[in-house]
């Protein structure tokens, strides 16, 4: 039996989503567009799939940025699992759907493999899992670094920093090795 308490936080949850619904579209569709080519994954149905892992989970959100940060995580792990279905229907194949651009880590052009982002925010986050939470929220989430500062409970300059760490970690990591 459900409380009213319960079904209160439910409807909060499900106002803020409605909130935050153009911003989650708006932040997918900038994710489809960097990409070369031809994927089956929509940005509405990306937006759909967040909201889905998020009714599934337990916590409520405080407040829409508390929703956003929460629904980069889920946008992330979509992505990812979408990425993972599609090359192991194509046994392994790099089909150009599953590669973004980076634009927000030091180049316009690069382009990487989202399962090999989706690695490499794991590698960094056992370094600092703070840095791997902003890569997320910015990244996915399209959080500023006021709002991503006012999620972490940190200064805006702790996240600037923080920020500007992680995208060169990154950058470093996810360059192709050259031959020498």
């Amino acid at each position: 039996m459900t409380g009213n308490g319960d079904h209160n936080a439910e409807h909060h949850t499900d106002d803020l989503f409605r909130e935050a619904y153009d911003h989650l579209r708006g932040i997918a569709a900038a994710h489809f567009r960097r990409q070369p080519g031809h994927h089956t994954l929509q940005p509405t149905a990306l937006v759909h799939e967040a909201y889905l892992r998020l009714a599934a989970t337990s916590g409520n959100p405080n407040d829409s940025d508390h929703l956003l940060a929460l629904a980069s995580r889920a946008m992330r792990h979509a992505l990812v699992d979408h990425a993972r279905g599609r090359n192991a229907q194509k046994r392994g194949g790099n089909a150009h759907w599953s590669r973004i651009t980076l634009s927000d880590v030091q180049s316009d052009s690069a382009v990487f493999d989202v399962l090999a982002l989706s690695e490499a925010i794991e590698q960094l986050e056992q370094l600092d899992e703070r840095q791997a939470r902003i890569v997320e929220m910015r990244f996915f989430g399209g959080l500023t670094v006021d709002q991503t500062a006012t999620v972490l409970g940190v200064s805006p300059r702790t996240v600037y920093m923080d920020w500007e760490m992680a995208r060169g970690w990154l950058w470093t990591h996810l360059q192709p090795e050259s031959d020498g």
